[in-house]
């Protein structure tokens, strides 16, 4: 019998695993077997994750990539197809901004879009031609519970993790016939050191009772953690899932459903 979520002889391309929760689902994919290839804009960070993973006798391979540039883009997986079929992408890579419209500038909205948007338009944009040669392929985007509903003070984060939402129905939508499947995951706060900056940066000499107040924010009564989305990412990828195609998955400790009762 199978290992249950086995990934072997599978390729998988994470962007942004170099920290938080790609280096999370990095692992996790290696753990199952798949073959690892991370994507991040801080080589050091990227190679990080890999050592770890060679170190627990898994496979990977990492690549200096600034995902917001086609040309960077289309060369990291044009190399890695030389090789190697590419059956997973996990568009992970993502920056924040805190504030609202007024308290957003141009470039900090230019800088999001970069990332946010053009990132996931130039990864996927790269891997379907290939996955669509081999008849078989799964995007999986990171979208935000900021896609569906109103957070304050998010205003072009929520812009972007919404326009995440609306490219994976898309995606999902074109490639249904090419057996390509596109889904995302929305989560909630996870804690991440993203957040442990933002506290310090912040409410310095506040950071323990800022951290339970955030964490309060999830009825459920903590953040999420990277490995919990990892999970989510794992039997997304897994054949146990191949059914699944077009869904946008919250893991968010009740936010959505449970903040609007």
């Amino acid at each position: 019998m199978n290992k249950k979520f086995s990934l072997k002889n599978k390729t998988a391309v994470i962007t942004g695993g170099g920290s938080g929760i790609g280096k999370a689902i990095t692992f996790t994919l290696a753990s199952q077997d798949a073959f690892v290839h991370v994507l991040d804009n801080k080589f050091e960070s990227a190679l990080e994750t890999i050592d770890h993973i060679k170190k627990n006798n898994f496979i990977g391979v990492a690549h200096q990539c600034d995902v917001s540039n086609i040309q960077e883009v289309n060369h990291v997986i044009l190399e890695i197809c030389k090789t190697s079929n590419i059956d997973i992408l996990i568009n992970n890579a993502g920056i924040a901004h805190v504030g609202n419209i007024e308290n957003c500038q141009e470039e900090d909205l230019d800088r999001l879009y970069n990332v946010n948007i053009k990132g996931v338009y130039n990864c996927s944009k790269a891997v379907i031609p290939f996955m669509k040669k081999n008849k078989n392929g799964l995007i999986i985007n990171l979208a935000s519970i900021a896609s569906s509903v109103g957070i304050s003070d998010r205003f072009a984060y929520s812009m972007t993790k919404g326009a995440v939402l609306t490219m994976t129905y898309s995606i999902a939508k074109d490639y249904v016939k090419d057996n390509i499947r596109c889904n995302c995951i929305s989560p909630a706060r996870v804690h991440t050191p993203f957040v442990d900056g933002f506290i310090k940066k912040n409410y310095p000499n506040e950071e323990k009772k800022m951290f339970e107040n955030l964490s309060k924010t999830q009825p459920i009564g903590r953040m999420g953690t990277p490995q919990e989305i990892a999970d989510l990412a794992l039997y997304l990828c897994s054949e146990e899932a191949k059914f699944i195609t077009g869904s946008n998955f919250a893991i968010d400790g009740g936010f959505v459903t449970l903040n609007s009762k």
